[in-house]
């Protein structure tokens, strides 16, 4: 199984990214499975139903979310109906919405589940603790496990990583919007990468205009940072997952801009 894991989807250009890319991805045979952050997809801040359905039809099977979670009014109430999308485990556990869940995929099952840092980050329940949770608990056996680790700090997600390998089928880091160069497969055979950047604008300062940005720095005063215009690219990790024994044989960044016309 290819499973593509498509990091944080930014406004409009980020979903215009995604539709661009990822049909034609699928059509090809390259990835069989489409996981995606959608969590600045509504303008940078949350994501709506209507905006999931769109992901949805251009061909993700999940949605994993992350610290804006709940930016969107309307959230709570899809997240409650919506099995195809996930809210970070370690959220309090009275948050509507799964922790995990199972999606189909023409090669087989896969299972999803996403995870909030807490270093750099607004407060959470111990990630470490939520995941172990989930493994010890729910979560099927024999369904190879992807985990979004949506997080701040580089340092908690590689100690997140080795703390998975050889439990998880893959593990991929979301938040940064800035790709990092180290994807590959752990000695326990789990697929992993810090980063895998930003589905999103390209000029811009990690999908905001670039101006309001620098006048902040300069400045220091508040300004306004509107999801930049232009071309987009999208980004993300492709791992290659065995179905029968859950473990990760590759793990291959890609960035690839939407086409010209």
């Amino acid at each position: 199984m290819k499973v593509l894991c498509v990091g944080d989807v930014v406004g409009e250009p980020g979903r215009r990214a995604f539709r661009a890319v990822v049909p034609a991805l699928r059509e090809s045979g390259s990835v069989h499975a489409v996981v995606v952050n959608a969590e600045n997809s509504a303008g940078g801040r949350g994501v709506t139903a209507d905006i999931a359905d769109e992901l949805f039809a251009a061909g993700a099977d999940a949605i994993t979310l992350g610290d804006h979670v709940w930016d969107q009014k309307g959230t709570p109430e899809w997240l409650a109906r919506e099995k195809r999308a996930v809210r970070p485990a370690n959220c309090d556990r009275e948050c509507p919405g799964r922790a995990w869940t199972v999606v189909q995929t023409p090669v087989g099952r896969l299972a999803v589940a996403s995870l909030l840092g807490t270093v750099f980050m607004n407060p959470a329940d111990n990630p470490f603790r939520a995941i172990d949770a989930l493994l010890a608990g729910p979560l099927p056996r024999d369904v190879p496990l992807v985990v979004d680790f949506h997080a701040e700090a580089t340092s908690e997600k590689i100690a997140m990583g080795w703390h998975l390998d050889g439990r998880v089928a893959a593990l991929f880091g979301t938040h940064t919007h800035v790709q990092t160069s180290d994807a590959r497969v752990l000695p326990g055979a789990t697929g992993y990468i810090t980063d895998v950047g930003m589905t999103g604008p390209v000029d811009s300062v990690i999908g905001r205009s670039v101006e309001p940005v620098i006048r902040k720095f300069l400045t220091g005063m508040p300004h306004k940072f509107d999801v930049a215009k232009g071309p987009a690219a999208l980004c993300g990790v492709i791992f290659d997952v065995d179905c029968a024994t859950r473990k990760c044989r590759g793990a291959e960044a890609v960035r690839i801009p939407e086409p010209t016309r």
